[in-house]
């Protein structure tokens, strides 16, 4: 049976004292349900339990856990523009409906009074919710928290009053779309590496600006971006890129530095607010892509040529 909600959004109450608990014999507490079946009985998260079979994720959110969800009622997706759950329903969208779903998700049982403490949290589809908290009013990704931990078997349900929407565009995409990057979009297409960053990932990426290229001696840019510098450029390039990880910036802030796909690392160095990699300043941190998270830097990173023979540097063509 669900569990009583209290009126005010987070307010949990607080569990008496060994000394005012009152005597009673001893029963068995009532089994609780998954979090599937506690939705289910509910009878507000039909669209919801309706969407989790459509994504195959019935078993995952039936299985151990535990497992935190920010589930949207009935309401809340009746918010969604027309036609919009009709075509996340569809067959041929059931990964993307399933990255939606799973941005719903966050690992870990996490009660109310924890969430509260948090500006952001990690979601099983890899990227980040933002928390944001007013007095009593409490929002995930802009979406209000109506009632809170509701306890299941294998983890606990917060109710939302919105769909949240992960970012839908790998990193290659959100910068391309962002305006300020076309220099580097441009020289990732020249060096074939595109496709690569808009597959799977996750990747931490680098990015240097417009302006950032622009600093680069004259001529510089123009030699990398013909054919027969391609090696070079796709060199530059992946030490950009930290591979196999969203590396976001309260974890970056604690390396001393970050290893890149080149095989060469990028030196973190951090002066109270102030981040700088190689030299470069970290001038923005954590946009989010489906694949992974940009970091934004002023300069452009150049590796270190390799030693030749001998021990003297060998330069590169």
């Amino acid at each position: 049976m669900l569990i009583a909600l209290t009126t005010s959004v987070l307010l949990v109450a607080s569990p008496l004292s060994a000394q005012s608990a009152p005597t009673a014999p001893a029963t068995t507490a009532p089994a609780k349900s998954s979090i599937v079946d506690t939705a289910v009985a509910a009878g507000n998260f039909k669209t919801l339990v309706a969407a989790v079979k459509a994504a195959g994720l019935v078993e995952t959110l039936n299985g151990k856990g535990p497992f935190t969800v920010f589930a949207p009622t009935d309401e809340a997706f009746a918010k969604l523009p027309p036609g919009t759950l009709e075509m996340l329903l569809k067959p041929e969208n059931k990964a993307k409906l399933a990255a939606i779903l799973t941005y719903h998700v966050v690992p870990g049982s996490v009660m109310a009074a924890d969430v509260v403490k948090l500006k952001q949290a990690g979601t099983v589809n890899g990227q980040r919710v933002g928390i944001k908290v007013e007095g009593a009013k409490v929002t995930v990704d802009g979406a209000n928290v109506t009632a809170t931990d509701i306890g299941c078997s294998n983890g606990v349900i917060h109710v939302i009053d919105r769909v949240i929407l992960p970012v839908d565009g790998t990193v290659v995409d959100v910068a391309a779309k962002n305006g300020s990057f076309n220099t580097l979009v441009a020289a990732v297409k020249a060096a074939g590496l595109a496709e690569t960053l808009s597959g799977k990932g996750p990747f931490t990426i680098l990015a240097p600006t417009d302006e950032a290229f622009a600093k680069l001696p004259p001529g510089t840019l123009e030699m990398l971006l013909k054919p027969e510098n391609k090696q070079q450029l796709v060199d530059i390039l992946t030490y950009h890129v930290v591979p196999g990880v969203a590396a976001y910036s309260d974890a970056v802030v604690k390396m001393r530095e970050v290893p890149t796909v080149l095989g060469s690392p990028v030196a973190v160095k951090v002066m109270g607010d102030k981040v700088m990699l190689n030299g470069a300043n970290v001038v923005a941190v954590d946009v989010q892509a489906s694949n992974g998270v940009i970091h934004v830097i002023d300069a452009v990173l150049l590796p270190q040529a390799k030693a030749a023979p001998g021990g003297q540097p060998k330069a590169k063509n």
